[in-house]
């Protein structure tokens, strides 16, 4: 299936929480948006593998992607290597994205840095040519690299480069971060306490939005950092 835009997380709900808002936006506007989660999520204190692809389903289903896939990574100790570079080549070329968005550059989960970094490299290699890669069917693969790859913010206040205009698309990724049950603030809740578990870091997801959004005059925003800046055609293009 040919994706005009890739969301690819080290963990299901990171792609929620840095960019649901502009998947459901893109979605909306026609586009084909895919997802892939680099692990399982296996190492979480709270919910299951199994809990988790559930709610990651869920979440998908909200966002109305045409596609979401797992690598099945170790949760933790995945590392940027030639054998994971590979397998993440053969999903870039069999998806043949235009854009890439994945994990902050530096954040508070060791997984996020190696998984903005793992994605960023493969997305590079995958259109060497001599690079040789199979399908699942066992045919060759074309190159294919990706005109942009941006990185959402997670945890750290990180400064954007670009802001996304996601006003009226906030409710939605809300609905998508929520879907994930067992991660998030429950006041019902008996499992242990996470950095992600409380009020505060829901809120914070909604109000990190609003502000991104006054920064550009808007009701709500998305911010990415980015490895190659976009060019307009005018400067006039800029809003």
């Amino acid at each position: 299936m040919k994706l005009d835009l890739l969301a690819v997380g080290a963990h299901p709900d990171d792609v929620e929480l840095g960019c649901g808002a502009t998947i459901a936006k893109e979605v909306h506007n026609g586009k084909q948006v895919g997802i892939i989660d680099l692990t399982r999520g296996e190492l979480g204190t709270r919910g299951t593998i199994q809990t988790r692809k559930t709610e990651a389903n869920s979440a998908a289903e909200i966002l109305g992607v045409a596609l979401r896939d797992n690598m099945g990574f170790a949760d933790g100790f995945f590392v940027n290597d030639k054998e994971h570079q590979i397998e993440l080549v053969k999903k870039i070329r069999a998806y043949q994205p235009e854009i890439v968005l994945c994990n902050a550059i530096d954040d508070r989960h060791i997984d996020h840095g190696k998984g903005s970094k793992l994605v960023s490299d493969a997305c590079f290699l995958s259109g060497l040519v001599k690079i040789e890669t199979t399908n699942n069917e066992g045919e060759n693969q074309k190159p294919w690299r990706p005109k942009f790859v941006y990185h959402f913010i997670q945890w750290k206040n990180l400064e954007p480069d670009i802001v996304v205009d996601v006003s009226g698309y906030l409710d939605t990724k809300m609905k998508a971060v929520l879907a994930y049950e067992t991660q998030f603030y429950s006041e019902d809740s008996k499992e242990p306490e996470t950095p992600i578990s409380s009020k505060n870091f829901t809120d914070s997801v909604i109000y990190r939005a609003r502000d991104l959004g006054r920064l550009i005059g808007v009701e709500a925003g998305e911010g990415f950092t980015v490895e190659r800046y976009p060019a307009v055609n005018s400067i006039f293009d800029l809003k």
